[in-house]
């Protein structure tokens, strides 16, 4: 099988995403791609993937790679991480899936072609080693815990000055993560009820608005929310490192923008955790947030031991809404409509024989019927 297309290449997945056409092939920098950037790529409608990095190490059980081949997108990892600079964007590349090489002008590169099979083994070669990965991750979140884990705990944490009243109210934060916008339309009930204050974790602030929500605070680095987030009003808060750099600035003052900044350890998601807890929410809801081990190791940010440390803090106020819109589904089945219209029935019957007004009105339509009926089966 040989697969052709133009040839899209960014070391960060997620801003290559933001290229992507209907039949390119993606050249990815993406050691075991995760289910968030598979599901960004598979929405793009591309025709292949091309990766310098192992698609799937097999440390851990991430399951990207086998959502895209479920898929019927095929994915090639290069034998040499180098030929990443040597293949050149905006030009025709072909993959040969029989030969397993890839070409572009002339030059010929080894690849080694993902199967299906072989993941599933991969993976299940992972879950059973995960335990030695969680003494790893319990090891790091110790070291953490004694470096910087103690002012992320115990220490005063300083928030910014914002409009945004979060005392005295729910906060719903999104991050756009494994299955985020499912789950944010199993909430919009809760959203409609509860009305509670909408934050946006750099792309979180995106999947409200792509569900008619209006974020009333983003925060984050800024670089992975699109500018019509970033100007549709919302308070901008942006996640600086500890000593109070925070390049995410730079972007917001380009278009003309204000900003508070945030100088916070931990993740832009332990940051948005931290100011609805410490700015006096009474229950703090998440959507699309990293929950598990797997998660954590996903992200690569040696195991996320920030967040774990943060959910262990706002644990009693947080409640997590992953995985809400596969535990319950509203849809409407046949035997419901079945059961609406029987009980339709018997209410229109009813009402007939209580009212003689009624009778009175549906005699003639009734003999009308009864004779048609006779005529027809004479």
């Amino acid at each position: 099988m040989v697969i052709t297309g133009i040839l899209k290449k960014d070391r960060r997945t997620k801003n290559l995403v933001r290229r992507l056409k209907r039949g390119d092939v993606a050249l990815l920098n993406h050691p075991d791609l995760d289910l968030v950037a598979a599901e960004s790529l598979l929405k793009t409608g591309i025709a292949a993937i091309v990766n310098s990095q192992p698609t799937l190490t097999g440390q851990f059980p991430s399951s990207g790679a086998l959502l895209l081949l479920r898929q019927n997108i095929p994915i090639v990892d290069l034998s040499e991480p180098k030929a990443f600079e040597e293949l050149i964007e905006g030009k025709i590349v072909t993959i040969d899936l029989d030969e397993g090489i890839v070409r572009q002008n002339g030059k010929v590169f080894t690849v080694k072609v993902l199967t299906e099979a072989e993941v599933k083994k991969k993976l299940k070669e992972a879950e059973q080693r995960l335990s030695e990965v969680l003494e790893s991750f319990v090891k790091n979140t110790m070291t953490y815990l004694s470096l910087e884990g103690k002012q992320l705990l115990s220490s005063p944490i300083t928030l910014p000055n914002i409009k945004t009243k979060i005392a005295g109210h729910h906060a719903l934060i999104v991050v756009r993560g494994h299955r985020y916008r499912e789950d944010l339309l199993a909430v919009r009930s809760y959203i409609r009820d509860r009305k509670p204050i909408l934050i946006g974790v750099d792309g979180g602030a995106d999947a409200l608005l792509e569900l008619g929500y209006r974020p009333d605070i983003i925060i984050g680095d800024m670089d992975s929310v699109s500018e019509k987030a970033l100007q549709c009003g919302a308070e901008l808060i942006v996640h600086a490192y500890p000593d109070g750099r925070a390049p995410g600035l730079e972007r917001v003052k380009k278009l003309g923008l204000n900003a508070h900044v945030f100088p916070i350890v931990g993740t832009s998601e332990d940051a948005a955790m931290l100011l609805a807890y410490e700015g006096g929410a009474e229950l703090i809801v998440a959507v699309g947030t990293h929950s598990s081990l797997v998660e954590f190791l996903e992200k690569g940010r040696q195991g996320m031991a920030s967040t774990f440390l943060t959910r262990l803090k706002v644990g009693h106020k947080l409640v997590d809404a992953k995985g809400v819109s596969e535990l319950y589904t509203s849809g409407i089945r046949w035997w419901h409509i079945f059961l609406l219209t029987i009980v339709g029935a018997a209410i229109g019957v009813g009402l007939i024989l209580l009212s003689p007004t009624l009778q009175t009105y549906l005699r003639p339509i009734w003999l009308w019927l009864w004779t048609s009926l006779e005529h027809l089966f004479r």
